[in-house]
C-alpha cells in the first residue's frame, strides 16, 4: 500500500489556539471505542471529568457539548484539556485525523486536507505552484489497481493537467475540463444558483447571511479571485471528490460550480483574503461536510 498526499500537506500543523473557528465548537465529536477504552482507565479526577463529559446515544458514544455548543474539554485558551493532561495519544481517532479526509484504491491510500479548516483553506489558496501529489509512505509491497480504478485515476490525471495549462484563461480550461467528460453545467444564473443554495440544509447562521447578501450584491465585471487560487481550489475539488463520485462527471461538474461559487460569492462580498479563506471554510463546511447536500448538488448536476 502506497499513501499519497497534495505537496503541500506536510506542511500542516494544528494552529490551536490561533483558529477563529476551532473544530472543537459547534461539531458533535464522535469518541471510537479504542479511545473509549483509555477513557474508561484512567482512574485520576482528571478520568472522573472524562467520563462525565462523555454521552452515549444509540450506541454511539460523544462528548457533551457545552454552551456555545464547545467541548468540554477546549479550554478559554482554546487548548485541548485532554492534550495537555494526558497528551495526544488520548485524543479521539475523529480529533487526530480532522481535517484530514482519505480515499482508499486498491493498491494506494490518497490523503488530503478539507477546506473546512481555515489553516488548510489558507494553505490551499496560497500556493502558487501548482499542486502535485507526492509519496508519502510506501510499504514495498506490490500491489494491483482494478481495471476501474487506473481508468478513473487516468481520467483524473488528464483533468488535473488541463486545469493546471496555465497557458490558457481559467475559463477555458473549464470549458475544455467538462468537453472532455462531455457534460456542461446546468443553465442558471449566479442568483439562481444562490436559490438553489439557500433550499439546502444550513446550519451556520453565518453561511445564510453571505448566500443572502451575495444575492443582493450587483455583478462584478470580473470575480474577486485571482485565477491561480481557482486553480488551486479546481485541483482540491477534483482530487478530493473523482475517487467516490457515482460517475465521474458529477464530480467533475461538481468541481466546477463549487469554484464558480466560492469565486462568485467572494466577488459580490468584494472580499479581501481572509475573507477568502473564511468563505472557502464555510463552503466546505455547509457543502463538503454534509453528505445530503453533496447528493442532492451531484444529483441535480
Amino acid at each position: 500500500m502506497k499513501w499519497f498526499a497534495p505537496d503541500y500537506y506536510p506542511r500542516f500543523s494544528c494552529i490551536a489556539d490561533r483558529c477563529r473557528h476551532s473544530c472543537c465548537i459547534g461539531w458533535e465529536i464522535d469518541i471510537d471505542e479504542d479511545t473509549l477504552e483509555k477513557y474508561r482507565a484512567v482512574s485520576d479526577p482528571f478520568g472522573k471529568r472524562l467520563r462525565d463529559g462523555i454521552v452515549t446515544e444509540d450506541g454511539i458514544s460523544h462528548f457533551r457539548l457545552c454552551e456555545n455548543e464547545r467541548c468540554p474539554f477546549l479550554n478559554e485558551k482554546g487548548l485541548c484539556d485532554i492534550i495537555l493532561t494526558l497528551g495526544e495519544d488520548y485524543l479521539s481517532q475523529i480529533c487526530t485525523d480532522h481535517p484530514r479526509f482519505c480515499s482508499f484504491f486498491s493498491d494506494r491510500t490518497e490523503i488530503g486536507l478539507g477546506l473546512c479548516c481555515e489553516e488548510a483553506a489558507r494553505m490551499i489558496l496560497s500556493q502558487k505552484d501548482k499542486t502535485k501529489l507526492i509519496l508519502l509512505e510506501d510499504d514495498g509491497e506490490d500491489e494491483c489497481c482494478t481495471e476501474e480504478e487506473d481508468s478513473l485515476l487516468t481520467l483524473r490525471e488528464t483533468l488535473i493537467s488541463i486545469a493546471q495549462n496555465r497557458e490558457k484563461k481559467l475559463n477555458d480550461r473549464i470549458d475544455e475540463l467538462l468537453d472532455v467528460l462531455g457534460t456542461r453545467l446546468p443553465e442558471k444564473s449566479f442568483s439562481a444558483w444562490v436559490d438553489l443554495y439557500l433550499s439546502l440544509e444550513r446550519m451556520d447562521e453565518a453561511w445564510t447571511a453571505l448566500l443572502e447578501k451575495a444575492k443582493k450584491a450587483p455583478m462584478k465585471p470580473r470575480l474577486q479571485m485571482d485565477e491561480t487560487a481557482e486553480e488551486q481550489l479546481l485541483v482540491y475539488f477534483l482530487y478530493r471528490h473523482f475517487s467516490s463520485a457515482e460517475l465521474p462527471a458529477k464530480a467533475a461538474a461538481f468541481a466546477v460550480l463549487s469554484v464558480k461559487m466560492i469565486a462568485f460569492l467572494c466577488g459580490a462580498t468584494e472580499a479581501d483574503e481572509e475573507k477568502m479563506i473564511e468563505i472557502c471554510r464555510l463552503y466546505s463546511s455547509e457543502i463538503e461536510y454534509s453528505e445530503e447536500n453533496t447528493n442532492l448538488l451531484m444529483k441535480i448536476l
